[in-house]
């Protein structure tokens, strides 16, 4: 089974390089993020006719997300629980049933917080504090489950092609590094880093500066997983040529292969 990640910024910019994509990497699940449209506007039937069953959380010009499962969803739900006031379209998730079991997979966008000296690196963290409690929540009741989509977090210097450049930034600071650290002590695996400890393994290139043509990229898009999903994991992989198609997602895809045939 592959799940994968993208941070499309605009799925109606970029429905022509989805559609392609779906084709090649024939993914059994996909989270979305930054799809920028009301649910109503998502171009639902072209991702439906590649045999998808598709989930939206949707908002008006920001944010949103978006699941797409060939397996039919046993149930869904959106928002984050822990602030009621919180209106911002970052969480959805989903449950399937496999041959073994089921697997739920949390698809999510977590605040950028940048500028960093302003309410929004505040918002960050209280949004990453309250995945943390969700986590410790769902990892009680021992099941596979995902959490996929741009954490806009830099985990590690390894991460970044320049970390001193990235010091004071929402995505690099201390608290937040430390955050997500909080979500691996919990028991969740960084996919990527169980099977590559390779530096220089990016999956966002700013649009600005030639940041893809220098490789100047960053690791913010993720895969983690509990330990019942983790145990099946095969393989991660970036697909970073999509960043090379004409007008782009400054993001990727990153995917995991888990084995669920075996009991």
């Amino acid at each position: 089974m592959r799940i994968a990640t993208w941070n499309v910024n605009s799925i109606r910019q970029r429905i022509e390089h989805l559609m392609s994509w779906l084709k090649e990497c024939s993914p059994d699940i996909v989270c979305l993020q930054e799809i920028k449209c009301v649910d109503e506007a998502f171009p639902r039937l072209e991702i439906e006719s590649l045999g998808y069953n598709v989930v939206t959380h949707g908002q008006k010009t920001f944010n949103g997300v978006a699941l797409l499962s060939k397996l039919p969803f046993d149930e869904t739900k959106s928002g984050l629980a822990g602030d009621d006031e919180d209106a911002h379209a970052r969480f959805l998730e989903g449950v399937v049933t496999l041959k073994h079991g089921v697997i739920r997979v949390a698809c999510l966008y977590l605040p950028n917080g940048n500028p960093a000296n302003t309410d929004k690196y505040p918002y960050k963290l209280k949004w990453m504090s309250r995945l943390l409690e969700y986590s410790k929540e769902r990892l009680k009741t021992e099941e596979p489950l995902i959490l996929a989509g741009d954490f806009n977090v830099i985990p590690a210097a390894r991460d970044v092609y320049n970390p001193a450049a990235w010091i004071d930034d929402a995505l690099f600071r201390p608290q937040t590094r430390e955050a997500f650290q909080s979500l691996l002590g919990l028991g969740l695996t960084d996919a990527l880093r169980a099977v590559n400890d390779e530096p220089g393994q990016y999956t966002f290139w700013d649009y600005q500066a030639g940041a893809w043509q220098k490789n100047w990229g960053i690791r913010i898009d993720h895969l983690l997983m509990s330990p019942q999903a983790s145990d099946r994991l095969i393989d991660v992989g970036i697909d970073s040529y999509v960043r090379a198609w004409e007008k782009p997602s400054d993001h990727v895809p990153v995917w995991a292969d888990l084995d669920f045939e075996t009991a």
